[in-house]
């Protein structure tokens, strides 16, 4: 069988990396594969494992962040609650592209949202002795999971595909009513499946959490990239659906790394309810100095993690959020790219015997944007990216997602280049030859 690159090439990376299965295989671990695979015989990759942003980051940051250096931050400590600039437009972000009042003392700069959900995860789910676990919506992104580990803090999960709508609510009920469970949270575009809660979805989410005190915790990682409606306009309908419009027992994370290309310098929000910052839970103080939740997180939590978000970057992340709220830089426009690539590249694999795993929200199509979902028939997902590398293309099963659909693959489009759509038109019609013989 004619491939780009030889079966035992592939074979023998794998080995040297000491990846038995590919199933259970890291994003970080198929990224070392897929370059050593490059280096050892120059072929170029069609690289959709890992969720790098692909476009330049905003100059708006870059200058703000110029300045501040200039400036002299970079020998100041900067205070853990966050710059006071950045603190109000925090809290002017959250009501102009959601519609959800917050004070910017509930507004707090973190390392990434890695790292605001680690410290969130740390306070939430040790805020009730009694009820110490997380519940994860899943498909979701398999670190969080791995955090949890390293906390030493129970969870379970369960794949949301078989249960949207009204179906959601009987199965949130199946296990909140235990009362094992303090904690939930999910990604909402969701990562892998991509998939979007609808308000009557997040409006079920609110109501359990009211019912059973539950903290949600809602991963905005990818803010307003549901390209389907226009959610890039301050002050104006459609705003981002949130789970704030349903419960004061919320946190939201909202990363520059995806909207504003800003990854590399390790900057998000994370936006607490009011009423939530202020509750006093008497079992925190057996890691924290304070009961009141954000006391706790903010001084226990997050002066632990690491004494605060880099001085500068808070300037640069100030500068994108105040021209977005005053109107002047339409941040959606600029990654609305990842939806047309997600389109053009869906039709390219459909062409060639794929299917899209997770293809729809209830009744339309699920949107195209940063990822996608797919399937070929007979295969496992294991077996379908282990031929997939030897046409030098990656991805990641949807087994380490906490997804049920153990015959899927997901697809990141941001680093695929229009050159590379034609190159993965060619190998993908050499795989369906191949395997349609």
């Amino acid at each position: 069988m004619q491939t780009p690159i030889a079966h035992s090439v592939v074979q023998e990376i794998l080995e040297k990396n000491g990846i038995q299965s590919v199933a259970h295989a890291t994003i970080r671990q198929i990224a070392k594969v897929v370059r050593d695979i490059e280096r050892a015989t120059g072929e170029q990759f069609i690289k959709m494992e890992m969720g790098t942003p692909g476009l330049p980051a905003s100059q708006i940051g870059i200058q703000a962040e110029i300045e501040a250096l200039h400036k002299g931050v970079a020998s100041i400590y900067p205070s853990i609650e966050g710059i006071g600039e950045l603190k109000i437009e925090m809290a002017r972000f959250v009501k102009s592209f959601l519609n959800v009042d917050i004070s910017p003392a509930s507004c707090l700069p973190t390392v990434g949202s890695m790292q605001g959900g680690f410290a969130a995860f740390l306070t939430a789910c040790r805020r009730d002795a009694s009820r110490p676990k997380m519940l994860f919506i899943d498909p979701g992104f398999p670190v969080q999971k791995q955090q949890m580990h390293i906390l030493g803090l129970p969870y379970e999960q369960f794949d949301v595909y078989e249960f949207r709508g009204e179906k959601l609510r009987v199965k949130l009920e199946e296990y909140c009513i235990t009362g094992e469970f303090s904690t939930l949270i999910y990604s909402s575009p969701n990562n892998p499946s991509w998939i979007c809660f609808t308000q009557e979805e997040l409006k079920i989410i609110g109501d359990i959490a009211n019912k059973y005190d539950l903290i949600v915790i809602e991963d905005l990682a990818y803010f307003a990239m549901d390209f389907r409606e226009n959610y890039g306009v301050p002050n104006q309908a459609p705003y981002q659906p949130t789970v704030a419009h349903y419960t004061d027992n919320y946190m939201l994370l909202i990363s520059a790394s995806k909207v504003f290309s800003y990854a590399g310098q390790r900057i998000a929000m994370l936006a607490v309810s009011n009423k939530l910052a202020q509750r006093t839970f008497p079992d925190l103080t057996r890691y924290f100095a304070s009961a009141e939740f954000g006391k706790a997180l903010i001084y226990g939590a997050l002066y632990a993690l690491s004494s605060g978000t880099a001085h500068s970057v808070q300037y640069a992340f100030a500068a994108l959020l105040k021209a977005a709220n005053d109107g002047t830089y339409n941040f959606v426009d600029d990654i609305k790219i990842y939806g047309e690539r997600a389109r053009r590249m869906k039709e390219i694999f459909t062409r060639n015997g794929f299917i899209i795993v997770y293809d729809t929200d209830i009744d339309r199509p699920v949107a195209d944007g940063f990822y996608f979902t797919i399937a070929y028939p007979g295969m496992s997902g294991s077996e379908l990216l282990g031929e997939l590398l030897h046409y030098g293309i990656s991805a990641i099963t949807l087994d380490i997602t906490g997804s049920t659909r153990s015959d899927g693959l997901r697809a990141c489009t941001s680093q695929i280049t229009d050159s590379q759509i034609n190159l993965l038109d060619e190998r993908l019609k050499l795989f369906y030859t191949n395997h349609t013989k």
